[in-house]
């Protein structure tokens, strides 16, 4: 069975490189982050896609699991995924094409700010705790990542800067976090 699961990007950023390439960069899981699917909890274990990255799966990027919307692919170099201790980091070198386009702006707006991830589950347990259950996924066959609008997992946030950032420099991702949240505390 295939599943799919949604994430807001954490610490995302979109730049524009020399060659004025659009690159996307993100967390499409993030580790040991409980979400409420309804009947149970899940988590994603540290681990969950090292197999998955090391037999260089071919992963695509997606809009809303779209297949006819690709934006990205691993076995072209478009889409880069690695696996670190936060989860799994994403890099999307978005196309000059209309979908990827329309998709810069919408995020640069704060239209579109969540990740997704579809995939098989190939190792897992459960647990009960206080009358829940919870999904523990320990490993993965890795489908795509996708951009869309209702994510599985909200806990993160996402920035969106044209500037190039030094190492350790995080003063333009919280002016983005302030500004997204005096944004949407204006409607209010």
């Amino acid at each position: 069975m295939n599943e799919q699961r949604a994430i807001n990007f954490e610490a995302a950023e979109f730049r524009f490189d020399e060659e004025n390439s659009n690159i996307l960069e993100g967390y499409a899981s993030v580790f040991n982050s409980k979400t409420n699917l309804g009947r149970f909890d899940e988590i994603i274990e540290p681990g969950a896609f090292t197999r998955a990255l090391s037999e260089e799966q071919d992963v695509r990027a997606l809009i809303d699991h779209d297949s006819g919307r690709i934006i990205g692919r691993t076995k072209n170099g478009t889409l880069e995924l690695r696996e670190d201790s936060k989860g799994l980091h994403s890099r999307i070198t978005l196309p000059d094409t209309q979908d990827g386009r329309d998709l810069a702006t919408l995020i640069e707006l704060g239209t579109l700010d969540a990740m997704s991830f579809g995939f098989s589950v190939k190792g897992d347990r459960w647990e009960k705790n206080e009358g829940r259950n919870t999904r523990h996924i320990s490993d993965v066959d890795l489908y795509d990542v996708s951009i869309v609008a209702y994510p599985a997992y909200a806990d993160t946030s996402v920035a969106l800067r044209s500037m190039p950032q030094e190492e350790g420099d995080n003063r333009r991702l919280r002016f983005d976090l302030l500004l997204k949240r005096f944004r949407a505390n204006t409607w209010q």
